[in-house]
């Protein structure tokens, strides 16, 4: 094996390895959650919220404005691991509402979901909140791929206590462009809030971005609260 075999080969195996570090690099950021991030365009008290569903006492002397997306897998986390927490400490105790708004961006099944989430927050709000349980235990793959069109979604629905899914079908047919109008006002909201992604949150002159670690939210209410 002559010199310049030899060369080739190190730097064969140098740029493997090189690769490979990026790689590992890449995943161990990516399962991380996004840093939360504060912004001077993050304001409570300019977010309009009109005709979003909300979540707890209207007293409460905190509001939460959170976005999210039914096919986003962090959602997911957020809505099925910390917001119970969350709902135990301080919704349920009448400190804080959260005004839940949709910032449907993966696709079609995240239109659609919305489309449905407005019409069970309509007819059924007292429901709502186990129906969003419900849709984020049934998610599957990200974007248009397996759940979240309106048939799935219309057979979710007839397993849930309390809610008619028939009424709920008819119901999204009859009111889409209002409800469409909803969430383009949302989305309105997010561009001026500096929202580039799922789950979001606006809290006081904060904006958290990601599934965040509990204590996260925690600081932020808790600072409101003093």
């Amino acid at each position: 094996m002559d010199f310049n075999e030899t060369s080739t080969k190190i730097i064969l195996i140098t740029v493997v390895l090189f690769a490979g570090l990026l790689v590992t690099g890449a995943v161990v950021w990516s399962s991380q959650p996004p840093a939360p991030t504060a912004t001077l365009t993050a304001d409570i008290k300019s977010v309009k919220m009109d005709g979003d569903p909300i979540i707890g006492q209207a007293s409460a002397p905190v509001t939460i404005a959170f976005w999210s997306d039914y096919q986003c897998p962090i959602c997911k986390a957020f809505e099925l691991n910390t917001l119970p927490q969350m709902l135990k400490d301080y919704v349920d105790t009448g400190k804080v509402k959260i005004a839940v708004m949709d910032f449907a961006f993966l696709g079609s099944d995240s239109t659609t979901a919305a489309l449905y989430g407005r019409s069970v927050w309509k007819l059924y709000p007292e429901k709502y909140l186990d129906w969003r349980t419900a849709m984020y235990t049934a998610q599957d793959e990200e974007k248009d791929i397996g759940f979240g069109d309106a048939p799935s979604i219309d057979k979710l629905n007839a397993t849930i206590t309390g809610i008619d899914a028939a009424k709920v079908t008819a119901d999204v047919k009859a009111n889409t462009g209002a409800y469409q109008a909803m969430l383009d006002a949302d989305r309105v909201e997010v561009t001026k809030a500096g929202i580039n992604g799922t789950p979001s949150f606006v809290i006081g002159m904060q904006l958290i971005v990601g599934n965040q670690p509990y204590a996260t939210f925690k600081t932020a209410i808790d600072a409101l609260l003093k």
